[in-house]
C-alpha cells in the first residue's frame, strides 16, 4: 500500500481544528495568543508604547543587554508553560519552543545579533530530582537547530540549592540567588556573545545573577531568551 503523506491532516494543538500543513497551531489561535508588542527595549517589561525603556532599567541598568520574549505571561500561554513545566507535557514545551524560534529568527533578520551559544538556566539539584527534567535545557535543545546556535549545557552551574523563587518579592529573589551560580570554566565566555535560555522572566533576578557572573568572566554581550514576560504586579 502506498501512502500519500502530502494528504495527512494537521490539527491545532490548542483547539483541535484543522490547520495548515507544517503548522502546530491554527491562525485563529495564534492571533489570540498574548503577544508582547509594546515593551521595554531592554528587559521586555510590557509598556504602553513602543521604543521605551522602563523606569527600573533606567534607574538600575541590568547586567544583561536584551530580553527577547514573544508573549506576556497570560492565558493561555501561562497554562501551557505550567503544564509543560509541572506536568511534563513535553509536546506543549516543544510547541512553545518552535514559536520562540520563529520569533527569534524574525528578530535576527531585523538586526538582533545572533549569539555564539545558548546557555540554559541550571536547575537546583533537589528540584531536578523532583521534576525529572530541566525545562530550560529542553527549550535550549529545541531552539538550537532552529537558530543554528550550539547549546553549552555545562558552563552555567547551580552550586547552591535555594528557596523557590515563586513566593519571593524582587529584593528577596536577588538575595536568594546571591551565591547560587558558578561557571565551570571562567575562560569559556571571554569576548563571546551568549544567550541565557529560561521559560519565564518575572523580576529578572535569575537573569541578572547569571548575566553579572558572565560579564565578570568577560562575556561581550549577554541576552536572555524566554517564552514569556510577566507584567508588573496589578497590571
Amino acid at each position: 500500500m502506498v501512502y500519500n503523506w502530502l494528504n495527512i491532516e494537521h490539527y491545532c494543538a490548542l483547539c483541535d481544528n484543522r490547520c495548515e500543513a507544517n503548522q502546530s497551531i491554527c491562525g485563529a489561535c495564534e492571533a489570540d495568543l498574548p503577544w508582547l508588542n509594546e515593551q521595554c527595549t531592554v528587559c521586555a517589561l510590557p509598556l504602553p508604547a513602543l521604543g521605551l525603556v522602563c523606569g527600573e532599567c533606567l534607574k538600575r541598568p541590568p547586567s544583561f543587554d536584551h530580553v527577547s520574549a514573544p508573549w506576556r505571561f497570560a492565558f493561555p500561554v501561562d497554562s501551557l508553560i505550567s503544564r509543560f513545566k509541572h506536568q511534563a507535557r513535553w509536546p506543549l514545551g516543544r510547541l512553545l519552543a518552535e514559536q520562540l524560534g520563529r520569533h527569534l529568527n524574525h528578530a535576527f533578520n531585523d538586526g538582533l545579533p545572533r549569539p555564539d551559544a545558548l546557555l540554559p538556566v541550571p536547575l537546583a539539584r533537589k528540584r531536578l530530582r523532583q521534576r525529572g527534567f530541566n525545562q530550560a535545557q529542553m527549550l535550549a535543545d529545541w531552539l538550537s537547530p532552529a537558530l543554528a546556535v550550539p547549546v553549552d549545557k555545562k558552563l552555567l552551574q547551580r552550586v547552591q540549592d535555594t528557596q523557590s523563587q515563586q513566593q519571593l518579592d524582587a529584593a528577596d529573589r536577588r538575595r536568594n540567588l546571591r551565591h547560587a551560580f558558578a561557571l565551570s570554566n571562567d575562560n569559556g565566555v571571554a569576548r563571546r556573545h551568549v544567550a541565557i535560555v529560561d521559560d519565564v522572566l518575572t523580576t529578572g533576578a535569575t537573569a541578572e545573577a547569571l548575566a553579572r557572573l558572565l560579564k565578570r568572566a568577560g562575556a561581550a554581550r549577554v541576552d536572555v531568551y524566554c517564552l514569556a514576560r510577566t507584567p508588573k504586579p496589578g497590571e
